[in-house]
Order: C-alpha cells, then structure tokens, then sequence
C-alpha cells in the first residue's frame, strides 16, 4: 500500500502536522549558494571560457569553440521540420492557445488631462531582451518554452534568448521545435547557474539580458536570486503542486491520477486531495495503489506521495475552502457539482481548475492560461506568468502653466517640511512663485 499521510481537520495536532507538510525551504542551503557565486564569478570573470569549462565537466561534452554553443534561428527551424507531422500539429495548437490568451493580458498606454490642462498618464513599452531558461535534467519541457516564449512576444520583447542544457550533448528537438513556433530568436546549448550568470551579465557570445524567466533546478534557482536586481527575475519556484477538492462523485481513478500528475514531475512535488466523505478518501487510496504501478515514473511518484501528498478529510465544503485558502496551492482543482458558486470563495490559488472534466494537465499544455505559476503558498501574494511580465509602465506627467502654479503650491509646502528648499524653488520656479 502507498505510504500518502492522512489528515482530519478534527484532529488536534492538524495544524502542526499541515505546517509540516507544507513546509518547504526555497532558498538554497549554504553550500549550493556558495557553489552558486562561484560560478557566477567565474562567469563575469572569464566569459564564454568558463561556459565551455562547466560545460564539459557538468554536461560532459567539448565545444570546440564558443560558437558551438550557439543554437541558430535555422537550427530552430531545422528541428521544426525533422519532428513528426503530429507533433507539429500538436505544437501549434498549443501555441494558438497560449498566445490567444496572452492577447487578452496586453497592458496598454493611457492618459488623462486636469481641467487645467496638465497630462497624466502610462506609457506601457515591453522589455527590450529577455532570456528564457529552459529545464532539460530529468524531462524535457517543450512547453515550458511555450509558456514563457510566447507571452513575451506579444508584450513586444524584440529579442528572446533561449538557454537549454545539453547533457552528453544531446539535443532535444521536441523543444527546439517549440522555441521555432514560440518565436525564439536564438538559443544557446548551455544550462545550470553558468546560464543564469551569462545571461544576466554577457560574455563574449551570450548577450546580457534585461529580465530572465523559466523554471530550473536548485543551482537556477539560486542563481535567479543571486543575480536579481542586475536583471528581473520571474519567481524563485519550488516543487510542482496540486490541490484536489472533490465532493466524492467525481470517479476515484480521475483523482488518483491527478495527483499522480504533479507527482511525477519530481520527489519534492506536492499533491494533496480534500473532501468531506471519509469513503471517498478510501477509494482514492485504493485507486492509488492499483493505478501507480502501471505508470513509467511509479518510483518518483510513490517518494512524492510519502514524503509530501497528504488525504485530508474536513468536514464540510465550507472547511475544504478554508484550508485551500491556507495552503495557497500552484494548481486547485474543484472537482465539484457547481465550481462556479464557490470559485468566488477561493482567495490564494496560481490557477484554478473547474468542474469534474477540468484535468490539471489540460492547463499545463494547451488550455491557454499560463502554466508557470506561484509555489510554496506565495500565491498569497503574487499571480502566473502572463505578458503583463515583459512590460514596463512609466508615468507621463506634462504641467500646463496653470498646472504648474497650482501644483508648486502643495510642492513647496511639502518640500520645505521635509527640509528639501531646492525641490520647493525647483517647483517655485515653474509656477511663478521664484525670482
């Protein structure tokens, strides 16, 4: 039998044991990070000299020269062409999807005039370069390309630059392909934290970037918080997560396999189902049990489900809520008659799956909405991936004469209370106050 804890909300240590479960350290431990600014140093010292050094010993292959880890626009393309038909196929409709979506999320520039004249406004302008990484240790994620490619050039990015590593120097040209249909303007065969330094600081082939996006391991991730600030960053992402209230009539073979489905992705995954009928709870166990050998990934299922799933039995609907509402899931899925009348009700959730026929993994291919979204309960206080990402607002202020005397008024009076005269002359000046 699967070894997945069971909880009840009547249970008087709940809340320690939730705590427990849901307790994850997203910041490296000391010795990744210190692992982490070597090689980032390395980098900014050394340039496309260390890439090709961690390269052969991290990826265990030899570029020749810098160059060789450059992947070309006509390399892109060339993958395009090399997949099967169906998988092209399958691409682009993903991608329709995704940049359907994204075209709903595009700020735009706005302003406004005072009576007197003066303009106040928002001018939206996208990102100039961004760089996208791209996973490629125990899965490839073609979609992940999607996800973060495709957003960025509807905001407008003029140049998206792709990193992917190359274990023993393979390729995978599922995701090459990807990058073609995603818009990628070139990629470069190169991974880890020597991906994230070069791409936030440049070196003599990969060009510095303004913004870098996509999900990694621990060394990325660290790295990603290291070098915030010299460029933005998305999010620090932990493991993949998924959240399952179910009333109990949606068939226990559908759940189990949902939360297989973040399962999968890593041992660290967390999957957690709520209901308020004992018996269901039991039948997904059970299901649990029977569906899990049958599946390629069972091994690093079963260490997720042990170390991190949970079966939580609450009392009632209104107690589901409440402790969605606290763990602040990556994925919630409603799996209940009528989501719409509670949806309302969910205040922390990166994306929200309704109704019984709403699989999880329909939104982490081709439902639209963006699949890079907030973990380890920061959906508290931040959203998914969107183009709104790769746009930059700035403020429009133009004071009419009028405008000008008005405002140098308050101006002053709030300047010389701070001490600062030369912000209220500066203002003085404009409005006809000054000599």
């Amino acid at each position: 039998m699967t070894d997945i804890q069971r909880l009840s909300t009547s249970d008087a240590d709940f809340a320690t044991r939730l705590a427990g479960l849901l307790a994850w350290e997203s910041v490296a431990d000391e010795r990744v990070q210190q692992v982490v600014a070597e090689i980032i140093r390395a980098v900014r010292a050394r340039g496309d000299a260390a890439l090709i050094d961690y390269t052969v010993r991290l990826d265990r292959w030899t570029p020749a020269t810098p160059s060789d880890l450059e992947l070309p626009r006509v390399r892109l393309k060339q993958a395009w062409s090399a997949i099967p038909a169906e998988q092209r196929a399958a691409l682009e409709a993903a991608a329709e999807r995704v940049r359907a979506y994204a075209e709903h999320q595009r700020l735009e520039s706005w302003s406004y005039r005072d009576p007197d004249g003066t303009l106040l406004g928002q001018q939206v302008t996208p990102l100039d370069r961004v760089g996208l990484y791209v996973p490629g240790g125990k899965a490839a994620y073609p979609s992940s390309v999607l996800m973060n490619a495709i957003p960025a050039k509807v905001a407008g990015v003029s140049e998206l630059i792709m990193v992917v590593p190359t274990p023993d120097g393979e390729l995978n040209e599922l995701v090459l392909a990807a990058a073609h249909v995603a818009g990628v303007d070139c990629a470069f065969a190169i991974g880890g934290a020597q991906a994230v330094a070069a791409l936030a600081y440049g070196t003599e082939t990969v060009p510095a970037v303004d913004k870098i996006v996509g999900p990694g391991n621990i060394y990325v991730a660290a790295a990603k918080r290291a070098v915030f600030g010299q460029v933005g960053i998305d999010m620090v992402a932990g493991p993949s997560e998924i959240l399952v209230i179910c009333d109990g009539d949606t068939p226990p073979d559908w759940i189990a396999m949902d939360l297989f489905s973040q399962a999968e992705h890593d041992e660290d995954a967390q999957s957690i189902l709520v209901s308020w009928d004992a018996g269901f709870l039991d039948r997904v166990a059970t299901s649990i049990d029977t569906l899990l050998p049958t599946l390629e990934r069972a091994p690093i299922i079963e260490a997720a489900l042990r170390a991190r799933g949970a079966l939580i039995l609450v009392r009632d609907l209104d107690e589901a809520i409440a402790v969605a509402n606290q763990i602040a899931p990556e994925h919630l899925e409603l799996s209940v008659a009528d989501p719409e009348s509670i949806v309302g009700r969910i205040r922390h959730a990166g994306a929200i799956f309704m109704g019984r026929y709403t699989a999880e993994a329909l939104g982490d291919y081709c439902a639209g909405p963006n699949h890079v979204l907030p973990t380890a309960r920061t959906a508290r206080f931040s959203s998914p991936l969107g183009v709104y990402d790769f746009q930059k607002r700035s403020s429009l202020i133009m004071a009419s004469f009028a405008g000008a005397a008005r405002l140098a008024q308050t101006t002053a009076l709030l300047a010389r209370g701070e001490g600062l005269t030369a912000h209220a002359r500066s203002a003085e000046y404009r409005g006809g106050f000054g000599a």
